[in-house]
């Protein structure tokens, strides 16, 4: 019996009502948006499938339609468990209006799950989140009412005498991921896609629970015709195989297809573009002081971009970028494009990539700054009605030899004047972002201070240091003033030890600073 079918067509004989669905993808790199697509497509139709459970570790959408917001029905999706929420905000409004159990347990723990339920194991045993906000002490990843009516999917337990979390795993009985190629037998590629991201565990996942695995593909070819060293998905696991239309096979959100980005070819790098001097710029010339030769790095996406564009202007050599996605080495995209990296000198799957994090493998990593408070915390997952997810933040910065973190020190309308060596303000930020307490912990400053983990957090006009015995003020920018501008704008009195030191000059100059002298 032939497993190509249409979309239509898998939906209505492997997804029946009530079904836990796991979905693969990285926003828009190997998610299978034509049948996401036309799930929503027949529910809207028919009213089925309802009552469902999406699983899923990396965010996927645009942040509008498409990707998982395509399940975004009320009585179409009753429950929600994900890494990062940000990009599907139809999601994010069944959750906040309680229409759906909502949980957000860390993206690299999902990856791993799906490994572990594919080995039978009853969840994933590991330090990561404790003391945040999925610690069950404090949340545990319960987003809503009626997640926290719902069942508990993080314990707290002892080994020898260390604690540790458990996450508990959840029966999945519908796969839905994509390749490149199948052949009449089920066997896929993945040559042409990007990332290869959670794909294979998942599906072993949901097989060994008994479940069925949908999978999107660019075309099917004859069996016997794929060579065997490219297949990475074997056709045991498949049920059902999909052929997409162009418009719902790109590559990614913003890119039908470039084969640099899948490692098929490698093109000649231009120098990046200078970034302009501002408050931006400021931050990312100050991050990158912290670098270290070979070191092996992580960006967060947003202000920590620019921490890249520093390095290559001031001719910084040996740092080894990396994405949660498995991807290592190379220039990482950005926009629509995240988790794919142009030149990739290897793509792994994304558990492995999580297994190299969790173990303390990153030397360093620069992530923003969205909230910061007192004890060193962070938060960059939940503000009011607005679920952003942490994503794969947990387990970066939680295991980190190192952590950057960068961002403005005020927010909504802030301008500032560079030149000449210092900074000024000319416009203060409508919203303080150093508080008292953060909304959610989603970085914990008191474990950090357990591991005795170097932890910076900079801005523009100031930079702190988590030490034993709190946030200690270090420097501040040349051209503001210490009481009006720094302590002022925000809620809590740092430690100050003695006179505080001036942030280096050269940081506030149009000329290179010559950090690769």
């Amino acid at each position: 019996m032939s497993k190509v079918m249409s979309a239509e067509e898998a939906i209505k004989k492997y997804v029946p009502n009530g079904s836990s669905i796991a979905f693969g993808g990285f926003v828009g790199a190997m998610h299978a948006e034509e049948i996401s697509a036309t799930l929503e497509k027949v529910f809207l139709e028919t009213g089925e499938p309802n009552n469902l459970t999406v699983f899923y570790a990396a965010g996927q959408g645009d942040g509008k339609e498409k990707g998982l917001n395509h399940l975004g029905y009320e009585g179409m999706t009753t429950r929600i468990i994900g890494g990062h929420w940000n990009l599907a905000p139809k999601l994010q409004k069944l959750a906040m209006e309680n229409k759906a159990s909502a949980y957000n347990l860390p993206q690299g723990i999902i990856a791993e799950m799906y490994r572990d339920m594919a080995a039978g194991k009853i969840g994933v045993i590991t330090h990561v989140g404790l003391d945040t906000f999925v610690d069950p002490r404090l949340e545990g990843g319960k987003l809503n009412d009626k997640a926290r009516e719902d069942e508990d999917l993080v314990e707290v337990i002892n080994i020898k005498g260390e604690e540790r979390l458990l996450y508990h795993t959840v029966p999945l009985t519908v796969g839905i991921i994509r390749a490149t190629y199948a052949d009449t037998k089920g066997n896929c590629t993945f040559q042409k896609e990007g990332i290869s991201g959670d794909t294979l565990a998942l599906a072993q996942a949901v097989k060994n629970q008994g479940g069925r695995v949908i999978v999107q593909v660019e075309n099917v070819v004859e069996y016997g015709s794929l060579d065997t060293r490219l297949i990475k998905l074997p056709g045991i696991y498949i049920d059902a195989i999909v052929i997409a239309k162009p418009e719902n096979h790109k590559q990614t959100y913003m890119t039908q297809y470039n084969p640099a980005y899948s490692g098929e070819i490698r093109v000649p790098m231009e120098a990046l573009e200078a970034m302009k001097l501002d408050s931006r710029k400021v931050i990312a010339r100050r991050a990158a002081m912290e670098l270290m030769p070979n070191a092996v790095t992580n960006l967060g996406i947003g202000m920590p971009e620019g921490v890249a564009s520093i390095a290559a202007e001031e001719g910084l050599e040996g740092m080894v970028l990396t994405t949660e996605a498995g991807t290592i080495g190379g220039i990482p995209a950005s926009g629509t494009d995240f988790g794919v990296t142009t030149n990739a000198d290897c793509i792994i799957d994304q558990p492995a990539q999580f297994d190299f994090y969790d173990g303390g493998g990153l030397d360093i990593a620069f992530l923003g700054l969205a909230q910061m408070d007192s004890k060193g915390n962070i938060n960059v997952s939940k503000f009011g009605p607005k679920i952003a997810g942490c994503g794969g933040f947990i387990n970066i910065t939680q295991n980190a030899k190192k952590v950057v973190y960068c961002g403005t020190f005020t927010a909504g309308g802030l301008k500032v004047k560079v030149g000449g060596g210092e900074l000024k303000i000319v416009n203060e930020g409508s919203s303080k972002k150093l508080l008292e307490k953060v909304e959610q912990v989603t970085f914990s400053g008191t474990y950090a201070q357990k591991k005795k983990q170097p932890v910076l957090y900079i801005t523009e006009r100031a930079v702190f240091e988590l030490t034993e015995e709190g946030v200690k003020l270090i420097e501040i920018a040349p051209g503001v003033d210490l009481e009006k501008d720094v302590l002022a704008q925000m809620d809590f009195k740092p430690i100050i030890d003695g006179e505080v030191k001036l942030m280096d000059s050269r940081i506030f100059c149009e000329e290179k600073m010559g950090l690769g002298k």
